[in-house]
């Protein structure tokens, strides 16, 4: 895989009409993948090296961004979703790997703003549901 542009990483929201629009104008985003393990070790264990069980634990995804809104629908809307706790549909594309979809919550919105510049804002969403992921 060659590198790739950091501005080609997306965060689309559900359009409520079954497709996505992009999450505001985000300048700074990431996803990250987690799996909780499952210790299964006992006395028995060969060596005393830990076992785990495989298939088992939580799995998660948490994606994270930082920008500026473009408009005051796209604020309100996300504003909205986090007060009204709304799990909804979010898409994220990363480019030469793939798209992963399905059910977020936004669990973080902090905004911030300079004197002499724009307000920005930072958003936090975590995985609410089964992912589907999609290969480029």
């Amino acid at each position: 895989m060659t590198a790739q542009k950091g501005k080609d990483l997306l965060i689309r929201a559900g359009n409520g009409a079954g497709g996505f629009t992009a999450v505001a104008g985000l300048r700074a985003r990431q996803i990250a993948f987690n799996a909780e393990a499952v210790d299964v070790t006992n006395a028995d264990s060969a060596g005393r090296w830990r076992e785990l069980l495989g298939g088992a634990g939580v799995r998660r995804a948490s994606v994270s961004g930082a920008g500026v809104f473009r408009d005051e629908a796209s604020d309100a809307r996300l504003r909205q979703s986090f007060f009204d706790g709304v799990i909804d549909a979010y898409q994220i594309v990363v480019p030469s790997f793939g798209t992963i979809e399905g059910p977020f919550q936004i669990t973080a919105l902090e905004y911030r703003g300079d004197h002499a510049g724009e307000v920005t804002y930072d958003m936090a969403l975590d995985s609410a549901g089964p992912l589907s992921f999609t290969v480029l």
